[in-house]
């Protein structure tokens, strides 16, 4: 039998500190009328990893019909416009405003903020070294890792990334949804 215990585990760590984050993030979007995957559109967008609304959905790994929602209420708060496709006019293409490059230098801000809060007991050096092993992790299941879009199926094979490596130094396009 395994002598550790089920608080011991990683996943549980990630599991509660995640929860906690989360609630957190969630709270700070709240003065901008947000929600984490608000955030998230937008950074999709500013990073230029998909333009119509099926795009966007399967970068975000949610339901189209989810991210007409999320669009739906940037749209009315200004942050991005939605454009007939030139090339397909049935298809609608979302993008950025000023308004909406804004809103998101802002909600980076505040990760940035807590970001500085929840490691401030840990040196610099733990505090990269965190940083390098959540961007190998990440990028191991397909998702954005700092300097790196995601890639890959969320449940894809760790290995099958061809280049697992990460550069610790590089930054995150659009910040932390």
């Amino acid at each position: 039998m395994n002598d550790v215990k089920w608080v011991e585990t990683l996943s549980f760590r990630f599991g509660v500190l995640g929860a906690l984050v989360a609630d957190r993030h969630a709270a700070a979007l709240i003065a901008h009328g947000l929600k984490p995957k608000h955030v998230a559109l937008l950074s999709v967008l500013d990073a230029g990893l998909g333009a119509s609304q099926l795009e966007i959905a399967k970068v975000m790994r949610v339901a189209p019909s989810l991210v007409v929602s999320l669009a739906d209420h940037l749209e009315s708060a200004g942050a991005i416009e939605r454009l007939r496709d030139p090339a397909d006019r049935r298809r609608q293409l979302l993008h950025l405003t000023a308004r909406g490059r804004d809103l998101l230098a802002r909600c980076t801000a505040q990760a940035v903020a807590l970001d500085a809060e929840l490691t401030a007991d840990l040196t610099p050096a733990e505090r990269d070294a965190l940083g390098a092993a959540f961007d190998r992790l990440a990028a191991s299941h397909g998702l954005p890792a700092r300097g790196r879009p995601a890639r890959g199926r969320p449940d894809a094979d760790p290995g099958s990334d061809p280049d697992p490596g990460v550069d610790p130094g590089g930054s995150t396009p659009g910040g932390n949804s």
